[in-house]
């Protein structure tokens, strides 16, 4: 910082002074003799003149010693000025080179909170993969409580770990597709022999059937749970792929899941025994897939279940047991599927199902040795059976209504069995029969109401097979 050093005011102006008088004396001395120090002469008495000139004379000395002092403080003023300007200059540079320091000091906290962040990130990673890991590792023990573990581990790391969330579910649906045997009272929860009458073996394999069975359903009713939870909830899994391709299921409880987005795949998957529930559930959005699929034994409920928008492909799959149960569900828009699926057995019911705006697909199912009961309101869209195969087994169609859209069944084969539209309502668009093929068994449409007449091929109204009971006029 600059200074200014200045001494006291009287004694800088008494020193001007005396240096003044100094001058001046030097200057006269040097006139005198450069004059060669003339000789003056006295008067006998002093004149008015003479007192009028060193009157003036005094005035002079006084205005000079008056100016030596305003010169003095003038030229303190200056340097006071001149050193405030310095003062103002230093305090600018003092203050660009604190905000200068604050930046830096900014940059560097930004840099440190940012290396920070990377060694949290990374750590939180490296975290994430020690767990993972972990939870694999309990998933592939010999132990089902072990198992057990590692499934609430893996579907707790999933909940922590939204960027690999995918991945987690992932693995937990790998694990329900890994090949399975039910154990022999999977549609109960007592044995059908006791233990103490097993061979140590037999006991110790159903003992393990039984305890792996616990470890896939818990898999289940977590994937449920975690389904249930609103869109906002960090821990919900709505919107995520499920792939079960192939899996065995033998029970599980998926009642009130939210399938919302993503793809979602029973494809080939067997249905063989317990009761797995999909009630209430709600497909919307993205593709739900049961293609291929097997229904062979045990309930599968679809109850009041909604699918909107999407496609819903129950594409070749196999209904040869069990009850399967579409009671009160919705189809909404997009498209349902069954073709080339075969109803060889057990039930299937669809009554009170609503398909509003859907199109409905069953070109080249086949129905044999089945009870499929319908009782299902079809509102707009297009309506398939084209080429469908009614053989042997029972499918009801009463009381159904067929509302918009046309419905075709054209190619269809009837070959024994019963299939009954009785009292049933196809109030809008066209119905189709042409090319259908009836052969012994039983079709009435004795009491349907149609607002358009049914195109049957002439044949068929000129001289209807045996079993066949067309539409009172």
């Amino acid at each position: 910082m600059p200074e200014l050093q200045l001494r006291d005011m009287g004694r800088s102006i008494a020193l001007a002074i005396a240096v003044a008088f100094l001058l001046v004396g030097a200057l006269i001395v040097a006139a005198f003799w450069g004059a060669g120090w003339p000789a003056f002469k006295r008067d006998a008495s002093v004149t008015a003149a003479t007192l009028f000139d060193l009157l003036k004379l005094a005035f002079a000395v006084v205005a000079g010693v008056g100016g030596v002092a305003a010169l003095v403080v003038a030229y303190r003023r200056q340097r006071v000025a001149e050193q405030t300007n310095k003062l103002a200059e230093f305090a600018h540079k003092l203050a660009h080179a604190a905000d200068q320091r604050a930046e830096e000091a900014k940059a560097f906290a930004e840099a440190a909170d940012e290396r920070a962040k990377i060694e949290t990130d990374r750590n939180g990673v490296r975290l994430f993969n020690e767990r993972f890991a972990k939870a694999s590792e309990q998933l592939g023990s010999e132990k089902a409580a072990v198992r057990l573990a590692g499934v609430y581990a893996m579907a707790g790391l999933a909940d922590d770990w939204r960027e690999g969330r995918q991945t987690c579910i992932d693995v937990l649906c790998a694990y329900v597709r890994m090949p399975y045997t039910p154990p022999a009272d999977a549609t109960s929860e007592t044995p059908t022999r006791a233990e103490d009458q097993t061979p140590i073996g037999a006991a110790d394999e159903a003992r393990a059937a039984r305890e792996e069975r616990e470890v896939r359903h818990t898999v289940i009713r977590l994937v449920g749970r975690h389904l249930r939870l609103a869109d906002d909830d960090a821990a919900s899994w709505c919107g995520y792929d499920f792939d079960f391709t192939g899996a065995v299921f033998d029970g599980g409880d998926l009642s009130g899941a939210r399938f919302t987005g993503g793809d979602v795949s029973f494809d080939g998957a067997t249905f063989s025994g317990g009761n797995l529930s999909f009630r209430g559930a709600t497909f919307s959005g993205g593709k739900v897939s049961f293609g291929g699929a097997t229904f062979s034994g045990g309930d599968v409920s679809f109850r009041d279940a909604m699918f909107s928008g999407g496609r819903v492909f129950f594409g070749g799959a196999a209904f040869s047991g069990g009850d399967v149960t579409f009671l009160g569900a919705t189809f909404s828009g997009g498209d349902v599927s069954f073709e080339d699926a075969t109803f060889s057995g057990g039930e299937v019911f669809f009554g009170g199902a609503k398909f509003d705006g859907a199109q409905v697909f069953f070109e080249r199912a086949g129905f044999s040795g089945a009870k499929v009961l319908y009782l299902a309101s079809f509102s707009g869209g297009l309506v398939s059976f084209e080429n469908a195969a009614f053989s042997d087994g029972e499918v009801f169609f009463a009381d159904s209504t067929f509302s918009g859209g046309d419905v075709s069944f054209g190619g269809a084969v009837f070959r024994g069995g019963k299939v009954s539209f009785d009292r049933a309502a196809f109030s809008g668009g066209n119905v189709f029969f042409n090319y259908v093929i009836f052969v012994g068994g039983q079709v009435s449409f004795r009491t349907a109401r149609f607002r358009v007449p049914p195109k049957f091929d002439d044949g068929l109204l000129g001289h209807p097979p045996d079993g066949l009971t067309l539409p009172q006029k």
